[in-house]
């Protein structure tokens, strides 16, 4: 639990002065917007301060620079957790009442603002204008949520064996959260976080993706305009160069009581092995390799829409999405040709901007050529590629839906997260057989089964070693309810009743004397 020092102002130590304004060149999906949503400098206490270098940001549709953004670097890291403890002093005593209403006013806002939140998202991510749209309805609704959830911190009275005396357990405000997330969700999984730390009576500091820290940045404006306290929501974007030295600042800092990330299961490690040196407490969402599974008796259509779902939204580049596709040979054929129907009739690849568009760009080349590799050490091994297979004329970051099948365990795409539009399917022959494949895997955080079997169904949900499990369903996110994985996929939960549990000490206060 972080205790309030009296620290000498940042801004009197001018740490945080703002250098003149620098030149910022906005270009592609994000001209026409409003202006007051597109920032490029870093927000720390209630201020836009410019970095002493810029880095761009680039279109992944077009690869063309859209705007240069602050550069923040160790320093500028060290100076927005000073003001974000600072501000915890005082934030951490405002009433729940109080938290609550300025969270409903952040929501408010961004539901006045959604369209230009979700075009930003399109023009910094790739992702479909449609798909966009939900995601902004989604990450807004997780401001709403611990919006409520802040008036529903509750502590215990516990009986004793002495009578004189009384046992209290409350729940307090941990300190500065140090929050770093990923570029597929530059919207809600901030407020996936934040909406829990804010209701909590936490303070943050947030390091958006480099590859997309506009949206972070609209919503700091946001939270402005709603009331949030100076201090209290502050963003440092920096480059992929700086970001090493950012995130190292972050987890080691003593003033940081909390880390929350969400990215890679290897980056997920660095940052545990930093938080340690100061034992701070640590929420991660981390890779993922999801199983999804056919068995015979499930309805061949709906798996395959759920397969749909599930694989190819935002093209393949969620953490939840379906990794490795399971089909009994039952029903094998039936499932390979249906999808393979599916994937050609119903998606599109252009500009997330288009019109029809359902599949956008991967987030950069190094995300294509993952793909690529995956998809040619399937080929070289055996696999059959039923459609798609290769970069897509579109531009350099499309890469055409695909299919495989004739896929076995030892080929890459059923040992790695892909994160992008590849579905390799394994045929198999027995539900123990699936449930070790499935379980194989050294992370657990979604998997999905289609079965009409009742029986089947609690045994298998039971059985796989998952956080989260779809029965016949392909989507499974909402705010009501937990996310996180087990194994290498993460600790702790984020949404739901759980979630702001990661954000507060227990403390129990035995009183005497009575």
């Amino acid at each position: 639990m972080a205790i309030c020092l009296r620290l000498r102002s940042c801004r009197a130590a001018g740490l945080l002065r703002p250098r003149p304004s620098q030149a910022r060149r906005l270009a592609g999906g994000l001209s026409g917007l409003s202006p007051a949503l597109l920032r490029t400098d870093s927000f720390v206490g209630g201020r836009w301060l410019p970095a002493a270098a810029t880095f761009p940001v680039y279109d992944p549709a077009s690869g063309a620079a859209m705007a240069s953004v602050a550069d923040c670097g160790a320093s500028e890291a060290r100076a927005a957790v000073r003001v974000a403890h600072e501000a915890f002093c005082s934030w951490r005593g405002v009433s729940a009442k109080e938290r609550s209403s300025l969270l409903r006013k952040w929501y408010d806002l961004m539901m006045q603002n959604k369209d230009d939140l979700a075009k930003i998202i399109t023009a910094e991510s790739g992702k479909p204008l449609k798909e966009a749209q939900g995601e902004i309805l989604y990450s807004a609704n997780f401001l709403e949520w611990f919006s409520e959830e802040a008036r529903r911190i509750y502590g215990d009275i516990i009986s004793t064996p002495a009578k004189e005396r009384r046992a209290l357990v409350l729940k307090q405000p941990l300190g500065v959260a140090a929050v770093i997330t990923p570029w597929n969700f530059p919207s809600a999984m901030i407020t996936r976080k934040v909406g829990a730390a804010l209701a909590a009576g936490c303070t943050v500091v947030v390091k958006p993706a480099e590859d997309t820290p506009f949206s972070a940045l609209a919503l700091a404006q946001l939270s402005n305009q709603a009331g949030i306290p100076s201090g209290v929501y502050n963003v440092i974007p920096c480059s992929r160069t700086k970001a090493k030295e950012v995130g190292e600042v972050l987890c080691t800092d003593p003033l940081v009581s909390k880390i929350s990330f969400t990215g890679s299961t290897a980056t997920g490690k660095v940052l545990l092995h930093h938080a340690a040196s100061t034992v701070k407490r640590v929420s991660m969402e981390l890779g993922g390799l999801a199983p999804f599974i056919v068995f015979d008796s499930a309805n061949v259509d709906q798996a395959v829409a759920g397969a749909m779902a599930s694989k190819f939204r935002n093209a393949g580049q969620t953490c939840v999405c379906a990794n490795r596709f399971l089909v009994q040979k039952g029903i094998h054929d039936s499932f390979v040709k249906k999808f393979a129907e599916a994937i050609q009739k119903s998606l599109r690849i252009g500009s997330g901007f288009e019109e029809g568009t359902t599949q956008g760009p991967l987030i950069n080349e190094k995300a294509v050529e993952k793909v690529e590799k995956q998809v040619s050490d399937a080929v070289s091994k055996g696999a059959t590629v039923v459609t798609g297979g290769k970069r897509h004329p579109y531009g350099r970051n499309f890469f055409e839906p695909t299919l495989l099948s004739n896929v076995t365990r030892d080929m890459l795409c059923s040992r790695e997260e892909t994160f992008g539009p590849l579905a390799p399917v394994i045929k198999f022959d027995t539900e123990e057989e699936a449930i070790a494949v499935a379980n194989a895997a050294e992370v657990g955080l979604a998997g999905y089964f289609y079965s009409r079997d009742p029986a089947q169904i609690w045994r298998v949900a039971e059985q796989l070693e998952v956080g989260m499990v779809g029965v016949n369903e392909g989507l499974i996110s909402s705010v009501e309810c937990p996310f996180g994985g087990v194994k290498q996929s993460g600790l702790g939960r984020e949404g739901s009743k759980y979630g702001i549990d990661e954000y507060l000490e227990v403390k129990y206060v035995c009183y005497g004397g009575l």
